[in-house]
């Protein structure tokens, strides 16, 4: 059986109120807080504007939380692209390799935020194109082969040649993918693995069933590999013992996310505003089709296993980092997840599952051998009341107590 496996991503979004060097140190106790229950990953984006979402540098972040961690990977989720200069961020990601003692890995996307372009003075049209030619370029950069040099309207090269490489001997890079097909098609020109982030909506969602052919048919095109199991699927989750308890805990957040930030702030079309917390996680969670878990890990393990037959199979889930609880009902969601539903999806209580049954199962050869046990016990108190009965007759018989007699 092929393990599943297990990661976080934070954009963030956090709400605005809370002091920022704060919620970095909060955020940094979560990355360390999954290195210890187990996690495979944790991903963090670049975003420059919105004030929901405060991290500037993954890097830099990701480089802070190694060293308070020793085994999950760390991931760029995403480098914008299109906001530097491709050597730049060549050196950055050698470094955070090397900071992290080989844990690296490189995800790259367009940019998410129109707002950040805007700032920037970057096409929004063009940001796609720029990905594509930045990562061509990286990836020369990162296998170190030859000296680049390259010339296009926003950018130029000459000579290049990285003077450090990765600490791994491959360095694994992803490209992000939302409902078009473009971010699936770069994987497959580059031959990358795939970070799905617009899977958690529900447009996203059933957008997954077709996703993969468009990486597989770009591969072909471009004489490279693509395989599933380098395939990250993003869902959104808050859970805890009851379904009840779960909406407490999330709907109050979730509604403010949705009304403040999705409605609000980045004004996505067709989005609802909600009235009440019920009403946020009605619509979020149990309506056909939901990209969001809100209730107990049954339920999560329910929602990871229709997803695999949807999408044709994967490598990763990926859980939507959020402040929709407080940190200590978000903590002990995460720590359900890796106590339930981790190892019930990659069949770790399986054989203890089959132990029991055989036991139970098999009662009547225990019972025999029981009663084999019970037999040799029996046998060992009778030899033994034995064995004293016969010290007694001895102890007995006259002038055993002789020499008591002569003391007297």
């Amino acid at each position: 059986m092929t393990r599943l496996r297990f990661g976080a991503f934070l954009a963030p979004h956090h709400p605005i109120g809370e002091h920022p060097m704060l919620q970095f140190r909060s955020d940094i106790d979560l990355v360390e807080h999954l290195d210890r229950l187990g996690f495979d990953e944790f991903w963090c984006g670049e975003h420059h504007s919105t004030g929901w979402e405060m991290i500037a540098s993954p890097e830099m972040f990701l480089a802070a939380a190694a060293q308070r961690s020793h085994t999950i990977k760390l991931g760029t989720g995403v480098i914008s692209l299109p906001y530097h200069h491709p050597f730049n961020v060549a050196q950055r990601i050698v470094q955070l390799d090397h900071m992290s003692g080989g844990r690296a890995i490189f995800g790259s996307g367009p940019g998410a935020l129109a707002s950040d372009a805007h700032t920037l003075c970057i096409d929004p049209l063009k940001q796609r194109d720029r990905q594509d030619e930045a990562l061509g370029v990286i990836k020369r950069l990162l296998d170190g082969d030859e000296r680049v040099t390259y010339e296009c309207e926003w950018f130029q090269i000459k000579d290049a040649k990285l003077q450090l490489l990765p600490l791994q001997e491959k360095l694994p890079m992803v490209t992000a993918s939302t409902i078009s097909p473009s971010g699936m098609t770069l994987a497959g020109k580059y031959g990358t693995g795939v970070i799905s982030i617009g899977s958690t909506s529900t447009e996203g969602l059933a957008a997954l069933s077709t996703q993969w052919a468009f990486a597989e048919q770009a591969a072909q095109k471009y004489g490279t590999t693509v395989n599933r199991k380098d395939w990250r699927v993003m869902l959104s989750w808050h859970i805890a013992e009851t379904r009840e308890q779960a909406r407490r805990e999330a709907g109050e957040g979730l509604m403010r996310w949705n009304n403040e930030y999705i409605l609000e702030t980045l004004q996505r079309p067709n989005t609802k505003r909600f009235t009440s917390a019920d009403q946020a996680v009605d619509e979020t969670a149990f309506v056909p089709g939901a990209a969001t878990v809100i209730g107990t890990p049954d339920d999560l393990i329910a929602a990871i296993r229709k997803l695999i037959p949807l999408t044709g199979g994967f490598g990763t889930v990926i859980g939507f980092v959020h402040d929709w609880a407080n940190r200590e009902h978000t903590r002990r969601s995460w720590d359900m997840v890796a106590r339930y539903v981790i190892p019930e999806l990659n069949g770790m209580m399986d054989r203890y599952r089959e132990s029991r049954e055989f036991v139970i199962n098999n009662r009547g050869a225990f019972e025999q051998a029981g009663k084999a046990v019970m037999n040799k016990i029996l046998e060992h108190e009778g030899a033994t009341a034995a064995l004293a009965k016969t010290k007694n007759s001895r102890l007995a018989m006259p002038g055993h107590n002789a020499p008591d007699l002569m003391r007297k």
